[in-house]
């Protein structure tokens, strides 16, 4: 029992990418460029949003969460990941590492359902233009969007709980940067085989399901979109489409390799380096891509820019 319950005494040693001493400098200037990044364009997002009367519209709303999804899913990482490149103190208190693990699978599951309902939200407003005011109003908007927060909130309080219970006998040396699931069933020194199971069942309902209602709702706005005569509004569709198409592609794609392969082809280094493109590029790339391929973002900063302020004399 002892030697059980000598890590949460010792905390975790955060081997990361000490094994590539040379790479930690230019990883570390990496992380903290995406970091800043992700802070400047998440929050400029947000702000936009709220400001401009013209984006008060559920698309909007939703893509106001996901900007605030990232920026706290990055926070409760980055940091960390920073103290860890930046020297040869690679320590994080068991404490630290349980709060890290909860939110950030709390975030993560979150912002697979959010994916999934914004997908929505598009193919009511190409699909069902006419009746998109009645149908998204602002009541289900809170309510898909509390859905959303409220399942991955329960499956990071049951998933991170059974992992956590786990015996660890003592191995306090996380072959990881941060605190993963994976990576913390490498440390049990007993049968994981039902945790994996329970990682599966998990990952089938947050990683494989979401997607592909996301693919079959898009087949349905791309026959609906070919059939707009307007070749402007077929562009502004296509456009906004594809700019969440996107974000998911990204999004599912680097997670699902993560944890959908089997453990015993899980490859450490390069489940590290998947880790940090999901963890620091992805929340970057959001604001990124539904700034650059949005008109109605560039207008409303253009124009909250361009906007005199009159300080009282």
């Amino acid at each position: 029992m002892e030697r059980a319950n000598e890590s949460s005494l010792m905390g975790f040693i955060l081997l990361g990418f000490s094994d590539h001493p040379r790479l930690e400098s230019a990883l570390f200037v990496f992380v903290l460029f995406f970091y800043i990044l992700t802070l400047v364009g998440n929050f400029a997002i947000i702000i936009i949003s709220y400001l401009d009367p013209l984006l008060h519209t559920p698309m909007y709303f939703f893509l106001s969460n996901l900007s605030l999804l990232d920026l706290c899913f990055t926070t409760s990482l980055a940091p960390q990941t920073l103290d860890n490149l930046r020297g040869p103190e690679k320590t994080i208190a068991y404490g630290g590492c349980v709060v890290q693990l909860y939110i950030s699978l709390a975030l993560g599951s979150t912002e697979c359902i959010l994916l999934a309902v914004m997908a929505l939200d598009r193919y009511i407003a190409v699909c069902k233009p006419l009746h998109y005011v009645a149908i998204m109003n602002p009541r289900l908007c809170q309510q898909l969007a509390s859905l959303s927060w409220l399942s991955g909130l329960s499956n990071s309080l049951i998933h991170a709980t059974f992992t956590l219970q786990l015996p660890l006998c003592g191995n306090h040396r996380l072959n990881h940067f941060i605190c993963e699931v994976p990576a913390l069933l490498k440390l049990a020194c007993v049968d994981t085989t039902v945790n994996e199971l329970v990682l599966f069942v998990v990952s089938v309902l947050f990683l494989l399901i979401p997607p592909a209602l996301i693919l079959i709702s898009y087949g349905f706005i791309s026959q609906a979109v070919l059939k707009i005569k307007s070749v402007e509004a077929r562009h502004k569709a296509f456009s906004t489409c594809s700019s969440h198409l996107t974000v998911v592609i990204i999004f599912y794609g680097t997670i699902i390799y993560m944890y959908l392969q089997p453990s015993n082809s899980y490859a450490q280094d390069q489940g590290k380096f998947i880790s940090l493109f999901y963890t620091m590029v992805t929340p970057t790339l959001n604001p990124i891509i539904y700034t650059l391929r949005n008109k109605d973002i560039k207008v409303a900063l253009r124009t909250l820019l361009s906007k005199k302020i009159v300080f009282p004399m």
